[in-house]
C-alpha cells in the first residue's frame, strides 16, 4: 500500500474513533449531569413563539413522519433515561421526561460543536465533511427533543387545568 493511501487510511481511522469518543464521551458525561442543570425553563430549552406549540416542525420537517426511527442512545447507559415512547402518565415522570429532553438537547448541541476539533488535524475539506456530518447526526435529535418537550409541556399544561 503506497504511504499516501495509508495516511489517509489513518485520518479516517482517526476521525471515526474520535466521533466515537466525542458521542459517547459526551453522553456519558451528560446523563451523570444532575437534573436541576437542565431547567426547561431555561433560555436554551425554553419555547419559542415561532415553535407554535410544535406545529412549526411538523409543517417544515413533518417530523411525525420520521421520528420514530431515530435510536435512542439513553439504552446505551446505565443512568439513561430512555425517550423512544412515553412510559407513564404522571406529573412526575412527564416533568423527569421533560428534564430529560432538555439533557439530550444539550448534549447534542455539545456534541454539533466538538465537529469543530477535526479542522485540527484535517484538511478544510475534510473538516467540513465533519461538521456536515454532525449536524446530520445531530440535527434530527435536536429537534426531536425540542418538539417533544413543546408538546410534553402542553400536556403538563392539561394536567394542571
Amino acid at each position: 500500500m503506497p504511504e499516501e493511501s495509508l495516511i489517509i487510511w489513518r485520518l479516517v481511522v482517526v476521525n471515526i474513533l474520535t466521533w466515537l469518543v466525542i458521542h459517547l464521551g459526551v453522553a456519558g458525561l451528560g446523563t451523570r449531569l444532575a437534573p436541576t442543570r437542565f431547567d426547561p425553563a431555561g433560555w436554551l430549552f425554553r419555547g419559542r413563539h415561532w415553535e407554535r406549540g410544535g406545529r412549526f416542525y411538523e409543517a417544515v420537517f413533518a417530523i411525525k413522519v420520521w421520528k420514530h426511527r431515530l435510536p435512542d442512545g439513553a439504552a446505551l447507559f446505565k443512568l439513561g433515561f430512555r425517550k423512544k415512547r412515553i412510559q407513564g402518565h404522571g406529573a412526575v415522570y412527564l416533568n423527569r421526561f421533560l428534564i430529560e429532553t432538555c439533557r439530550s438537547e444539550a448534549v447534542h448541541w455539545i456534541v454539533l460543536g466538538f465537529s469543530l476539533v477535526f479542522f485540527f488535524w484535517n484538511s478544510w475539506g475534510v473538516g467540513i465533511v465533519m461538521v456536515l456530518y454532525g449536524g446530520v447526526a445531530n440535527l434530527p435529535c435536536i429537534l426531536v427533543q425540542r418538539y417533544n418537550r413543546l408538546r410534553l409541556t402542553s400536556i403538563l399544561k392539561g394536567l394542571t387545568r
